[in-house]
């Protein structure tokens, strides 16, 4: 949800110029199933404009319309709503309504934070009925610093219920390999909200425009490549040259990452894992078990987009230890 936020800030930061005022929703109980869970949220500004979601589409217009006593007296209110009789999703929705007004301290630290890549909590103060009172409020905690999203007078000392969410690094992916299905695979991973970096050969001749989407474009011969990855990057490796994909294997033989994926045919990985054995037999089989190659889930998938497609479910259930099934086949919650 980090990615969310990033774009939250960086519309409110464009148009703070404007002197516009904005509320912030932010999910914070959830009695049922809904299409969000809490922790989700959405800015709204004064001329009626929202960046993100709460819903599915379905919750978004009354949220707008009960935003509008906040923008009229400052005063945050919890919204109640019922989807029961309305939605398919049979949930009840709480959902924290406050002046969005974070001050330039708060900015600074949320973007050294992200940049940085630390993680960081958040704490919403409310009381679980419909009602407004100016003691309910969210607070950002960028290590032991801490910033109310406004200025405005609160009576810290009320007890309230606390939905608190632990906020991580945005999820990366670095692409190892600049060639046309490495395009789609960085256009596809950014729609999802994840960081993108490429690596490409410095002889080609290739610039952060050929990359929808794009977050960051390395230049790098495997030789000369580092890269720290934490249990928030995934790598794959689709050099499409056999000794350019194990000599980057090489170098990332000491890291632990969420995913390490290989394009190529299972006898390729093989010969792949056979060499890199044979130079460095001491090697890990914790880095051996995180390679996933070939890389993606069998939806029979043959252009580069749905490779991608492909790749990206395979991240996702890694990352979220999913065996990856048909709903319909699952018993129980969606979301558990």
């Amino acid at each position: 949800m980090t990615h969310e936020l990033k774009t939250i800030v960086q519309h409110y930061e464009k148009r703070q110029p404007l002197g516009e005022q904005a509320v912030l929703a932010t999910v914070v109980a959830l009695e049922g199933s809904s299409y969000r869970r809490p922790g989700v949220r959405m800015l709204i500004f004064e001329n009626g404009d929202i960046v993100g979601a709460v819903s599915g589409g379905c919750v978004e217009k009354e949220v707008l319309r009960q935003a509008q006593s906040v923008f009229r007296s400052g005063t945050s209110r919890i919204m109640v709503y019922d989807g029961r009789y309305r939605l398919g999703c049979e949930g009840i929705l709480y959902i924290l309504l406050e002046v969005f007004e974070p001050d330039k301290a708060f900015l600074s630290a949320f973007w050294n934070t992200v940049q940085n890549r630390y993680p960081f909590k958040i704490k919403s103060h409310y009381e679980k009925k419909q009602g407004d009172s100016p003691d309910y409020f969210t607070c950002f905690h960028f290590g032991e610093m801490s910033f109310p999203i406004n200025q405005h007078g609160k009576n810290v000392e009320k007890e309230f219920l606390d939905f608190e969410q632990e906020m991580h690094p945005c999820f990366q992916l670095v692409i190892i390999g600049a060639e046309h299905d490495a395009v789609q695979l960085c256009k596809y991973a950014s729609l999802t909200g994840w960081e993108v970096t490429i690596v490409a050969n410095p002889r080609e001749e290739k610039t952060a425009k050929d990359f929808p989407g794009i977050h960051k474009l390395i230049h790098s011969e495997a030789e000369t490549f580092h890269l720290a990855l934490d249990e928030q990057t995934a790598v794959v490796v689709m050099t499409h040259s056999f000794a350019k994909d194990l000599q980057f294997l090489i170098a990332l033989r000491e890291e632990k990452g969420a995913y390490i994926g290989l394009l190529g045919p299972i006898k390729r990985r093989e010969k792949l894992f056979d060499e890199l054995l044979e130079r460095y037999p001491d090697i890990s089989e914790e880095f051996i078990e995180q390679i996933h190659g070939p890389a993606g889930i069998d939806i029979g998938a043959e252009t580069p987009q749905e490779i991608a497609i492909s790749v990206l479910g395979e991240i996702l259930s890694v990352v979220n230890d999913k065996e990856p099934q048909l709903l319909k086949h699952k018993i129980g919650k969606i979301h558990g």
